[in-house]
């Protein structure tokens, strides 16, 4: 095995390039790597078609490597090049695990999108172990879903020692949209691939983790101990502001397991004894729906949805395989998705409150820029893989981390590159 930090010629390889996302990485890498004095390259199972899909948005790669995930040795080589590799090929139950075995395998970081929560445990069990020993971090669920409110509240938490010598023991989240003008489609606010996703929780043999705010946590006792403090709560509500608060978007199931294992990770890290904090997440209701009640009634319809699928997740396999296949049929396949400028003309704000035992506040801001799920993201990812592959930007060590315990803190303001701005406004 290949340790981290050897003789690679290129810091970070974008795999599955020529996907919305993928299109979206490649676009910012090349904007930015040169700044930072890094070297990339995009992968995909035919480069000549994300050559002329990249072309298509006026990007050009400095290299495209051949890698599919039927072969392993394509996926070794390539890993072996690389310092970090952004595996942006979904959903991530299907095709996420020949790419993290060649990565660990290899010496190789690891990211991606996944919100395929049965996956990423399987993951956790399957290779914590190992990239740790290795020295390599995999790092998963790094998009909208989790990374801005992962490391928001970890800003929250580390605010709350430095200041008081305390941990958190309350931490509400919100977030609001301010989409461009007019009207959006269905295509402007998610992609096929997120839709396909949720088909393939569904038909997972281990779909009650979805909405299990425990998922990620091994240690059984300290699970418990977080369902009983923080079930994952999506009724409607009113903020401190007066907001009408609706379950979080597009899944309120994806957040709660990444914050809580970073919880575990940093209290381990500490040599401290975990102490579980309650948390609470949700998404504002625009502004265009005219009057309170109505905001309330329409957060109520969203908490439905939210709540069915959860359900859903725990319904008997044959229910669940049958609501899968219903999914794979009629929702829109990978390639469905944003595009052009209804990507650029968002902007978006998610406040952390949080508070500790003893009465202290910390207030978080970040202020962002960028359709949520799929431009801030892509911008996102592509600097998470930027720092990861730089030496001392982000903690040492490896292993099965979150967003938060891979990049930690220390270099927040790399961020604003990507359009998220962090602050401890109080």
């Amino acid at each position: 095995m290949q340790p981290v930090g050897d003789s690679r010629d290129l810091s970070v390889v974008v795999f599955g390039a020529s996907g919305i996302a993928g299109r979206n990485v490649a676009a910012y890498l090349a904007e930015r790597a040169g700044a930072v004095g890094a070297s990339w390259a995009v992968a995909g199972r035919d480069p000549a078609k994300v050559q002329r899909t990249l072309a298509e948005v006026g990007v050009e790669a400095p290299e495209t490597l051949s890698a599919d995930v039927a072969n392993p040795e394509s996926l070794a080589a390539m890993a072996r090049r690389a310092t970090v590799i952004l595996d942006l090929v979904g959903p991530y139950t299907l095709y996420g695990t020949p790419v993290i075995e060649a990565c660990v395998a290899n010496g190789t970081h690891y990211v991606d999108l996944t919100g395929e929560m049965p996956f990423v445990r399987r993951t956790i069990d399957a290779f914590h172990e190992r990239a740790t020993l290795a020295g390599v971090k995999v790092v998963q669920v790094s998009g909208f879903e989790a990374l801005p409110p992962d490391l928001a509240v970890l800003l929250a938490a580390e605010t709350a020692r430095e200041r008081w010598g305390e941990e958190l023991t309350e931490v509400d989240v919100d977030v609001s949209f301010q989409p461009p003008p007019g009207r959006l489609s269905l295509a402007d606010s998610v992609s096929g691939g997120t839709l396909q996703s949720g088909a393939e929780q569904m038909d997972d043999p281990e779909a009650e983790r979805v909405a299990d705010p425990a998922a990620l946590i091994a240690d059984e006792e300290l699970a418990a101990r977080v369902r009983q403090r923080s079930p994952i709560a999506i009724a409607p509500r009113f903020n401190a502001r007066g907001d009408v608060i609706g379950p979080m978007t597009p899944s309120a199931f994806v957040n709660p397991a990444v914050i809580h294992r970073t919880m575990a990770l940093g209290a381990a890290a500490r040599g401290s004894s975990p102490s579980p904090f309650r948390y609470r997440e949700g998404a504002a209701l625009p502004d265009q729906i005219p009057t309170a009640p109505l905001r309330f009634a329409a957060a109520g319809v969203l908490t439905a949805v939210q709540a069915g699928f959860g359900t859903l997740a725990r319904a008997r396999p044959s229910v669940r395989r049958r609501a899968a296949a219903a999914m794979r049929r009629r929702m829109p396949r990978s390639g469905f998705g944003p595009t052009g400028p209804t990507l650029e003309d968002w902007k978006w704000r998610l406040a952390v409150n949080a508070s500790t035992a003893s009465g202290h506040h910390v207030h978080v801001e970040i202020d962002a820029d960028g359709q949520p799920g799929y431009l801030t993201t892509s911008r996102m990812v592509g600097e998470a893989g930027l720092l990861l592959a730089e030496d001392g930007a982000t903690p040492s060590g490896g292993g099965c981390l979150t967003p938060a315990a891979a990049l930690g803190i220390g270099n927040l303001d790399r961020f604003e590159h990507a359009g998220l701005r962090f602050r401890v406004a109080s």
